[in-house]
């Protein structure tokens, strides 16, 4: 695995880039190559708050975890346990579509009702669950109307029809206070 490893208002020392890497080694047993998977690491102090935010490129996935705290090695540990219990959920779901796709084959092939049950009973309380569909019209906005309309609302985030480019485009409040766009390529 390749370490990208830069700091934003810290020194980063030789013992500190070592850490990252030696905890960051641990994950490359969930990767099938790890010459090509790339770790990119981001650290910075702002106040008392060292910040943490690691980002890999999963193949069809993004996985990213970002954790602060007052200690850079805690909030390192800690960034690494949520970005392995993100790897761990992703490697699961696939393993378990794989096994439902083929338990289901197997099904229509003859094998035993009762033991397809059990097994796909089991996955489904594993899957997420839509608890709430929310349809609406989307009014042509510019990205100013649209982070006010979020504030207004209370909410975090904001889908919108963006009045110059006529493409959806989402807002949203980042842990900073400031704001994000999405928009389509």
């Amino acid at each position: 695995m390749k370490y990208n490893v830069r700091g934003n208002n810290i020194e980063l020392t030789d013992a500190l880039r070592e850490y990252v890497e030696k905890k960051l080694s641990r994950m490359e047993k969930y990767f099938d190559s790890t010459q090509t998977t790339e770790a990119f690491v981001s650290m910075s102090v702002f106040k008392d708050e060292h910040k943490v935010e690691v980002t890999v490129p999963f193949p069809g996935v993004l996985v990213r975890a970002e954790e602060a705290s007052e200690n850079m090695y805690a909030s390192i540990d800690k960034v690494l346990e949520k970005l392995e219990r993100q790897i761990r959920k992703y490697k699961t779901k696939v393993n378990r579509k794989f096994r439902q796709d083929s338990t289901l084959r197997s099904f229509e092939n003859g094998s035993s009702p009762e033991a397809q049950t059990a097994t796909l009973d089991e996955e489904e309380d594993n899957e997420f669950q839509v608890v709430r569909t929310k349809r609406f019209n989307l009014k042509p906005m510019d990205m100013e109307e649209a982070i006010m309309q979020m504030d207004m609302l209370g909410h975090n985030f904001f889908v919108f029809s963006n009045a110059i480019t006529d493409q959806v485009n989402v807002v949203y409040k980042r842990n900073d206070g400031r704001y994000g766009l999405i928009e389509p390529e």
